[in-house]
């Protein structure tokens, strides 16, 4: 049986990952400064991750959310007091989009509304509403078309104060990244991120705040948005909450108010997940890796600046992209090819970073003389 062919494959097999490095088949060591795609939040197996997903299974590995799962609570308990929304409430699932698809279909529970305002650039899953509410006509299939979503322009506060004008008593949510990710690397400014709060308190809307790739410390902050001092209705999360253990949540202010069915998920929540979890929020506290990310990205965007081929270096934390100029378009598959180095991209020319947030300082100078080297190599283009 073939494999239903829907991913363009890099030419490596890994079978082998420690801290920001992985291996190929073949022995090549490859620094990985991408954690398919921000998964790998404290480094491939972590000791302590490794123990306590062993630990569990030894115990159990998985019963439904119809019975009293105390390991459920620790995670809620430790993840509240990290994060710093101690009051709120969590609703574990399995996955960003699961997580999204759950978080606007709570908002329009709580408000009895039915429009959700989206961001052009904007990834939220490729669940029905969630694919929806993406701004990529390409993976949207006929099935999946609603007129339930406004698109806007993203960083645009006056089409969404117009917007909020026009349909006020209509719209349910309106839904964010702190930074768009597939996007490109757009980071919502503070203003614009704080204009969505003000609209959302006058017109009794909600905010979801889409952290699923980056939150979870990722920018140095728990949460992206958290730099511009609010704090949304509801926040989704996943990709670095497992470290690569399928686990994703959705937190919840405390004015929404739960009922039995609301929400309901199979596989969300299992011992193992939560684990898997766990680990991931103990070394995060416990290596400090949410400073980790903001010194190490902050030396990285220097860095890159300094670098008169690139251009536009923005992000925050070890969330970060750069363009490319046309000459340079195949940048990210010499980096994976001539230095061993794995990156992303986000189209039409923009290179993505989201490597672990264990990332050092000296495996931030391995990639900055990788990507030295090859740019000067480059043919400079004629004046």
């Amino acid at each position: 049986m073939k494999l239903f062919d829907v991913y363009p494959l890099q030419p490596v097999t890994i079978t082998r990952a420690a801290g920001s490095f992985v291996w190929g088949d073949d022995g090549t060591r490859y620094l990985d400064m991408y954690g398919g795609h921000a998964v790998i939040s404290i480094g491939h197996t972590h000791p302590h991750w490794v123990k306590r997903i062993e630990d569990q299974l030894e115990k159990i590995a998985f019963y439904s959310n119809s019975v009293h799962l105390p390991i459920q609570e620790e995670l809620a308990s430790l993840l509240l007091h990290i994060s710093g929304k101690k009051n709120y409430q969590l609703f574990l699932c399995n996955s960003g989009a699961e997580a999204n698809e759950n978080a606007m279909k709570l908002a329009s529970f709580h408000t009895g509304r039915k429009k959700i305002i989206a961001f052009r650039h904007s990834f939220h899953g490729r669940t029905s509403l969630a694919v929806a509410a993406t701004d990529n006509p390409a993976i949207l299939a006929p099935v999946n078309v609603t007129d339930a979503i406004i698109f806007l322009p993203f960083n645009d506060e006056e089409a969404l104060a117009e917007c909020f004008k026009n349909n006020r008593d209509e719209i349910a949510a309106v839904i964010t990244e702190g930074i768009q990710g597939v996007g490109g690397i757009r980071v919502a400014a503070d203003s614009f991120l704080r204009s969505i709060r003000e609209h959302c308190d006058q017109s009794g809307a909600l905010m979801i705040a889409d952290s699923v790739q980056c939150g979870y410390g990722r920018t140095g902050n728990f949460f992206a948005h958290d730099y511009a001092g609010i704090s949304a209705d509801i926040y989704t999360m996943a990709k670095g909450m497992g470290n690569g253990f399928p686990v994703a949540g959705v937190l919840i202010a405390p004015h929404i108010k739960p009922k039995h069915g609301m929400l309901g998920t199979t596989f969300g929540g299992n011992p193992l997940a939560c684990a898997a979890a766990l680990a991931v929020l103990e070394v995060m506290r416990d290596e400090n890796l949410m400073v980790n990310a903001t010194t190490v990205g902050n030396y990285l965007m220097e860095q890159l600046r300094g670098i008169p081929s690139l251009q536009q270096v923005r992000g925050r934390g070890l969330m970060i992209g750069f363009d490319v100029p046309a000459e340079l378009s195949g940048l990210k598959n010499e980096l994976l090819s001539q230095t061993h180095v794995f990156t992303g991209e986000a189209k039409p020319s923009v290179i993505r970073l989201l490597p672990p947030l264990s990332l050092s300082l000296r495996e931030a100078d391995m990639f900055l003389q990788a990507i030295q080297s090859l740019l000067s190599n480059q043919p400079q283009p004629e004046n």
